[in-house]
């Protein structure tokens, strides 16, 4: 594990202060002992309930509890104390750094200068950064990761052996099943990985790839602690998405892409696709499909949510909402409307003192960087309100245009939402609804057929093809009320997009 061996060197270099940020206080123990036991250090861990205790005291050994040294100064009066080589692990320490509690600040700095000159190291472990001011040039800070798909397929396999001999459980744990549940488990703690799997196992009693699902509900904890995402458990797929075959052809061939076989072959996570077009043509249900598709945490980008009152908090949600987005990576993250969100970054300086061009370029800043499989599926009504920024190649493996569908398509949407609504296809003239909705987008032809069912429930009648009719025809289709508007965005997307269906592409 490369972050073990950071630790190590740093260690070795002599660093006097290194603050991990994690919460799994285990796996950081257990990295800290394998490290001591190699270069010949004992280890102590300190909380303010129990004191300084070396490391691995049962927490029911109430006789090695340490009083004395549960007040933080006496703890690290003891780090000066000690003679010998040793790491000091001190455990949520950030709440004694803060305002009142100068005198702590003062003797860490005071110890730092003592420790680069002696065998002892002091590291600091908490979930979240609070560093004063004073011990800025003293913390070397680094982020302890979360376990990898290596670290879960063991803990599978460990689970596994202590399991099989039981009765009434059935493992189905090949190699290709534990990669599988491995991937699904990214992003949660070794903990909560475990304790998902166990609860499974309880639940189903046997444990198999059919069940990623259970592993992903684990992860909808995680979204809704933060309360800066929002998770969406959809049941859409591409089968109710009537057209698009382009766009659907590319998705699965980048999902592809996660697989064990497609890391061997070189091959990076996708990164993420701009939806633009007219409304109502299925952009946002593509977001939705996606994630079915690839078994992924869809997670949507709410960037109302992200605007704080105080100086710098609207910047910082982004980052911490980008920051769990990738805790339970692989997934999809959704922001819809991107166009919208970002309309008033070019004269943010005027209207809000820069918070939304702050907040755009820390976004635009993880398009371009992020190495963590999270794809973005961004949608855009007008493209006159994108940022041209946003367009650079580098942000997106691709950007579609959506169009209206074609009669061939049409005829599909039609299916799909008679289909959905207990009627049969085959009992309606679908060649004639397909005539009379020209122009009319997938949600369009969506609400004509509830419309439809409303008439027909009313009059008392079954519904059929004069139902829908009816509705089609007394319906004026988006694209004659904003006829200009759709015929720009045909006209910019020409040669600047790819065109997201078979018929819009054959016209080209």
């Amino acid at each position: 594990m490369s972050i073990a061996r950071d630790i190590e060197d740093l260690i070795r270099a002599r660093y006097p202060i290194l603050y991990l940020v994690t919460n799994e206080e285990a796996r950081v123990e257990e990295v800290l002992l394998e490290i001591a036991r190699r270069r010949q250090k004992k280890v102590l861990t300190w909380s303010c309930t129990t004191g300084l205790l070396p490391a691995g005291t049962s927490i029911q050994s109430q006789r090695h509890r340490a009083a004395t040294t549960k007040d933080p100064l006496a703890a690290l009066d003891q780090v000066i104390d000690e003679v010998e080589p040793a790491l000091f692990v001190f455990k949520d320490l950030h709440p004694f750094l803060g305002k009142g509690h100068h005198a702590v600040v003062r003797r860490l700095k005071e110890i730092a200068l003592h420790l680069k000159n002696s065998l002892k190291t002091i590291i600091l472990v908490s979930g979240t950064v609070e560093i004063p001011p004073e011990l800025d040039k003293e913390i070397t800070v680094l982020s302890f990761p979360l376990p990898g798909p290596a670290e879960i397929a063991a803990l599978l396999e460990r689970i596994a052996a202590e399991v099989r001999s039981l009765p009434n459980l059935t493992l189905d744990l090949d190699a290709a099943a534990t990669d599988r549940l491995a991937q699904a488990a990214l992003g949660l703690t070794l903990t909560e990985a475990e304790n998902v799997f166990a609860r499974i196992l309880v639940k189903h009693e046997r444990l198999g790839p059919d069940l990623v699902g259970e592993v992903l509900a684990e992860k909808k904890q995680i979204i809704r602690k933060s309360g800066l995402l929002e998770y969406h458990a959809t049941e859409e797929s591409f089968d109710g998405v009537g057209g698009l075959a382009v766009l659907k052809d590319w998705l699965r061939k980048r999902g592809a892409a996660l697989t064990p076989a497609a890391r061997a072959f070189g091959l990076p996570p996708p990164r993420g696709i701009l939806l633009l077009g007219v409304q109502g043509c299925g952009k946002s249900l593509s977001a939705k499909a996606v994630s079915n598709l690839w078994q992924v945490p869809l997670l949507r980008f709410d960037m109302g949510r992200m605007f704080g009152s105080f100086v710098g908090t609207s910047e910082d949600n982004v980052r911490r909402a980008i920051a769990v987005a990738e805790s339970v990576a692989p997934a999809v993250l959704w922001v819809d409307e991107i166009d919208k969100s970002f309309a008033g970054s070019q004269g943010s300086a005027v209207s809000d003192g820069g918070t939304t061009a702050r907040v755009f370029g820390t976004f635009l800043t993880w398009l371009s960087e992020k190495t963590a499989p999270v794809f973005v599926v961004a949608t855009a009504n007008d493209i006159s309100q994108l940022p041209p920024e946003l367009l650079r190649k580098g942000r997106f493996d691709e950007i579609f245009f959506v169009d209206l569908p074609d009669a061939e398509e049409r005829h599909d949407i039609f299916a799909i939402h008679l289909g959905r609504r207990g009627r049969s296809p085959e009992r309606f003239d679908l060649g004639a609804l397909v005539a009379a909705s020209d122009e009319f987008s997938g949600a369009e032809i969506e609400e004509a057929v509830i419309s439809a069912l409303f008439e027909a429930f009313a009059a008392g009648e079954e519904l059929d093809t004069r139902h829908v009719r009816y509705c089609l025809k007394h319906t004026v289709p988006l694209a004659r009320t904003m006829e200009e508007n759709i015929r720009r965005l045909r006209e910019w997307a020409s040669g600047r997009a790819r065109f997201a269906s078979r018929r819009a592409l054959a016209t080209e």
